[in-house]
Protein backbone atom coordinates (compact mmCIF):
# COMPACT_ATOMS: atom_id res chain seq x y z
CA UNK A 1 0.00 0.00 0.00
CA UNK A 2 1.15 2.97 -0.99
CA UNK A 3 1.95 5.67 1.98
CA UNK A 4 0.92 9.17 2.38
CA UNK A 5 4.13 11.60 1.94
CA UNK A 6 4.64 14.92 3.74
CA UNK A 7 5.33 17.32 0.80
CA UNK A 8 8.74 19.77 1.13
CA UNK A 9 5.61 22.21 -0.14
CA UNK A 10 3.94 21.30 3.22
CA UNK A 11 7.12 22.35 5.25
CA UNK A 12 7.72 25.84 2.45
CA UNK A 13 4.46 26.67 3.71
CA UNK A 14 4.93 27.24 7.54
CA UNK A 15 8.36 28.83 6.81
CA UNK A 16 6.39 31.34 4.70
CA UNK A 17 3.57 31.65 7.22
CA UNK A 18 6.34 31.91 10.07
CA UNK A 19 7.62 34.89 8.40
CA UNK A 20 3.85 36.27 7.21
CA UNK A 21 2.13 35.42 10.12
CA UNK A 22 -0.89 37.91 9.08
CA UNK A 23 -4.50 37.56 8.24
CA UNK A 24 -3.67 39.59 4.42
CA UNK A 25 -0.86 36.75 3.56
CA UNK A 26 -2.77 34.57 4.99
CA UNK A 27 -5.57 34.89 2.73
CA UNK A 28 -3.85 35.64 -0.71
CA UNK A 29 -1.97 32.20 0.09
CA UNK A 30 -5.17 30.34 0.79
CA UNK A 31 -4.60 27.83 -1.77
CA UNK A 32 -1.09 26.79 -0.71
CA UNK A 33 -2.84 26.00 2.99
CA UNK A 34 -5.10 24.32 1.40
CA UNK A 35 -2.95 21.76 -0.13
CA UNK A 36 -0.97 21.79 3.43
CA UNK A 37 -3.79 21.60 5.34
CA UNK A 38 -4.78 18.31 2.71
CA UNK A 39 -1.48 16.66 3.14
CA UNK A 40 -0.88 16.84 6.74
CA UNK A 41 -5.11 15.38 7.16
CA UNK A 42 -3.95 12.72 4.70
CA UNK A 43 -0.82 11.86 7.17
CA UNK A 44 -3.07 12.11 9.97
CA UNK A 45 -5.38 9.70 8.77
CA UNK A 46 -3.11 7.31 7.55
CA UNK A 47 -1.17 7.47 10.81
CA UNK A 48 -4.45 6.98 13.17
CA UNK A 49 -5.12 3.87 10.89
CA UNK A 50 -1.58 2.72 11.88
CA UNK A 51 -2.38 3.63 15.48
CA UNK A 52 -5.36 1.68 15.58
CA UNK A 53 -3.97 -1.76 14.34
CA UNK A 54 -2.24 -1.93 17.93
CA UNK A 55 -3.78 0.27 20.32
CA UNK A 56 -7.05 1.35 21.52
CA UNK A 57 -7.88 5.32 20.09
CA UNK A 58 -10.71 7.56 21.18
CA UNK A 59 -11.35 9.41 17.90
CA UNK A 60 -14.71 11.20 16.54
CA UNK A 61 -13.60 11.24 13.12
CA UNK A 62 -10.19 10.55 11.73
CA UNK A 63 -9.69 14.53 10.58
CA UNK A 64 -10.33 15.27 14.31
CA UNK A 65 -6.90 14.31 14.91
CA UNK A 66 -5.49 17.30 13.32
CA UNK A 67 -5.34 20.64 15.24
CA UNK A 68 -6.43 24.13 13.99
CA UNK A 69 -3.60 26.10 12.27
CA UNK A 70 -5.11 29.35 14.06
CA UNK A 71 -4.38 30.12 17.61
CA UNK A 72 -7.08 30.69 20.31
CA UNK A 73 -6.51 34.34 21.28
CA UNK A 74 -9.28 34.66 23.64
CA UNK A 75 -7.32 34.94 26.48
CA UNK A 76 -4.02 35.57 25.16
CA UNK A 77 -4.26 38.51 22.74
CA UNK A 78 -0.87 39.12 21.75
CA UNK A 79 0.08 35.51 20.53
CA UNK A 80 0.43 35.13 16.41
CA UNK A 81 -2.63 34.92 14.85
CA UNK A 82 -1.40 31.83 13.38
CA UNK A 83 0.42 28.33 14.25
CA UNK A 84 3.40 27.73 12.22
CA UNK A 85 3.08 24.26 12.65
CA UNK A 86 0.42 20.89 11.96
CA UNK A 87 -0.01 18.97 14.79
CA UNK A 88 -2.12 16.52 16.36
CA UNK A 89 -2.86 13.90 18.53
CA UNK A 90 -4.92 10.46 19.68
CA UNK A 91 -6.37 10.06 22.68
CA UNK A 92 -6.34 6.21 24.48
CA UNK A 93 -9.77 4.83 25.51
CA UNK A 94 -10.72 5.60 28.94
CA UNK A 95 -10.36 4.49 31.88
CA UNK A 96 -8.84 1.39 31.46
CA UNK A 97 -6.38 2.77 28.86
CA UNK A 98 -4.15 6.05 29.82
CA UNK A 99 -1.92 8.42 28.09
CA UNK A 100 -1.99 10.41 25.28
CA UNK A 101 0.35 10.97 21.92
CA UNK A 102 0.76 13.97 19.74
CA UNK A 103 2.83 14.73 16.48
CA UNK A 104 4.21 17.60 15.78
CA UNK A 105 5.44 19.05 12.10
CA UNK A 106 7.77 22.33 11.54
CA UNK A 107 10.61 23.25 10.00
CA UNK A 108 13.39 22.37 12.03
CA UNK A 109 11.58 21.49 14.84
CA UNK A 110 9.42 18.37 14.05
CA UNK A 111 8.89 15.28 17.15
CA UNK A 112 6.97 13.22 18.55
CA UNK A 113 5.68 13.21 22.09
CA UNK A 114 3.55 10.87 24.16
CA UNK A 115 3.21 10.21 27.37
CA UNK A 116 1.19 11.85 30.54
CA UNK A 117 1.23 15.64 29.81
CA UNK A 118 -1.38 17.23 32.71
CA UNK A 119 -1.57 14.10 34.59
CA UNK A 120 -4.83 15.29 37.23
CA UNK A 121 -4.09 15.24 41.05
CA UNK A 122 -5.62 11.68 41.52
CA UNK A 123 -3.61 10.46 38.94
CA UNK A 124 -0.71 12.12 40.16
CA UNK A 125 -0.73 11.13 43.64
CA UNK A 126 -1.37 7.38 42.61
CA UNK A 127 1.83 8.04 40.09
CA UNK A 128 4.02 8.84 43.22
CA UNK A 129 2.76 5.98 45.29
CA UNK A 130 3.75 3.55 42.76
CA UNK A 131 7.10 5.20 42.30
CA UNK A 132 7.60 5.08 46.27
CA UNK A 133 7.05 1.23 46.55
CA UNK A 134 7.81 0.16 42.99
CA UNK A 135 11.48 1.71 42.04
CA UNK A 136 12.90 -0.96 40.32
CA UNK A 137 9.94 -1.51 38.10
CA UNK A 138 10.46 2.09 36.77
CA UNK A 139 13.66 1.90 36.66
CA UNK A 140 13.32 -1.42 34.47
CA UNK A 141 10.68 0.24 32.34
CA UNK A 142 12.52 3.35 31.73
CA UNK A 143 15.80 1.60 30.87
CA UNK A 144 13.92 -1.03 28.57
CA UNK A 145 15.78 -1.06 25.44
CA UNK A 146 13.21 0.34 23.01
CA UNK A 147 12.34 3.36 25.11
CA UNK A 148 16.23 3.91 25.22
CA UNK A 149 16.60 3.75 21.84
CA UNK A 150 14.02 5.60 20.68
CA UNK A 151 13.14 8.48 23.11
CA UNK A 152 16.33 8.35 25.62
CA UNK A 153 15.33 9.81 29.18
CA UNK A 154 12.24 10.94 30.29
CA UNK A 155 11.49 14.44 30.18
CA UNK A 156 8.45 16.96 32.17
CA UNK A 157 8.47 19.34 34.33
CA UNK A 158 9.29 18.70 37.95
CA UNK A 159 9.15 19.94 41.67
CA UNK A 160 12.64 21.20 42.50
CA UNK A 161 12.74 19.00 45.52
CA UNK A 162 10.93 16.26 46.96
CA UNK A 163 7.08 16.27 46.91
CA UNK A 164 5.08 16.87 49.73
CA UNK A 165 4.91 13.75 52.20
CA UNK A 166 8.30 12.05 50.84
CA UNK A 167 11.52 13.12 52.23
CA UNK A 168 14.21 14.51 50.35
CA UNK A 169 16.86 11.64 50.60
CA UNK A 170 13.92 9.29 49.35
CA UNK A 171 15.73 6.68 47.15
CA UNK A 172 12.93 7.49 44.59
CA UNK A 173 13.46 11.18 44.91
CA UNK A 174 14.41 11.83 41.12
CA UNK A 175 11.26 9.86 39.73
CA UNK A 176 8.95 11.78 42.18
CA UNK A 177 9.76 15.02 41.42
CA UNK A 178 8.23 14.63 37.94
CA UNK A 179 5.03 16.55 37.03
CA UNK A 180 4.51 15.40 33.98
CA UNK A 181 5.88 11.94 32.52
CA UNK A 182 6.69 12.74 28.68
CA UNK A 183 8.82 10.67 26.09
CA UNK A 184 9.90 12.82 23.15
CA UNK A 185 11.94 12.08 19.41
CA UNK A 186 13.04 14.84 17.00
CA UNK A 187 13.01 14.25 13.61
CA UNK A 188 14.51 15.96 10.55
CA UNK A 189 13.41 18.04 8.04
CA UNK A 190 14.96 15.95 5.36
CA UNK A 191 13.29 12.50 7.58
CA UNK A 192 9.70 14.17 7.82
CA UNK A 193 9.77 14.47 3.73
CA UNK A 194 11.16 11.11 3.35
CA UNK A 195 9.30 7.77 2.45
CA UNK A 196 8.11 5.67 5.29
CA UNK A 197 7.78 8.83 7.81
CA UNK A 198 4.26 7.94 9.10
CA UNK A 199 5.42 3.98 9.78
CA UNK A 200 8.68 5.17 11.74
CA UNK A 201 6.35 7.90 13.49
CA UNK A 202 4.04 4.82 14.49
CA UNK A 203 6.99 3.11 15.38
CA UNK A 204 8.07 5.11 17.87
CA UNK A 205 4.57 5.13 19.69
CA UNK A 206 4.97 1.26 19.43
CA UNK A 207 8.16 1.23 21.10
CA UNK A 208 6.29 3.13 24.35
CA UNK A 209 3.72 0.20 24.70
CA UNK A 210 5.69 -1.35 27.59
CA UNK A 211 5.15 2.32 29.75
CA UNK A 212 1.66 2.51 28.93
CA UNK A 213 0.62 -0.62 29.61
CA UNK A 214 2.05 -0.61 33.06
CA UNK A 215 0.73 3.04 33.57
CA UNK A 216 -2.57 1.91 32.47
CA UNK A 217 -2.60 -1.03 35.04
CA UNK A 218 -1.12 0.88 37.76
CA UNK A 219 -3.79 3.68 37.48
CA UNK A 220 -6.98 1.66 36.91
CA UNK A 221 -5.74 0.39 40.32
CA UNK A 222 -5.17 0.77 43.82
CA UNK A 223 -1.92 -0.17 46.24
CA UNK A 224 -3.45 -3.58 46.73
CA UNK A 225 -3.97 -4.34 43.42
CA UNK A 226 -7.84 -4.05 43.65
CA UNK A 227 -9.31 -2.84 40.28
CA UNK A 228 -10.58 0.62 40.32
CA UNK A 229 -13.03 0.49 37.24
Amino acid sequence: MKTTLILPSTLAFLQDLAQNNNKDWFQAHKPAYQQAHDNMAAFAREFLRLMQDHDGIVTERPGAALYRIYNDLRFHKNKPIFNTRFAGGFNRIKPALRGGYYFHIEPGNSYVSCGFFNPNADDLKRIREDIAVNLEDWQAILALKGIQETFGRMQGDQLKTAPSGYPKDHPAVELLRYKQFIFRHRFTDVEVCAPGFVERTNASFVAIRPFFDYMSEMLTTDLNGISLI
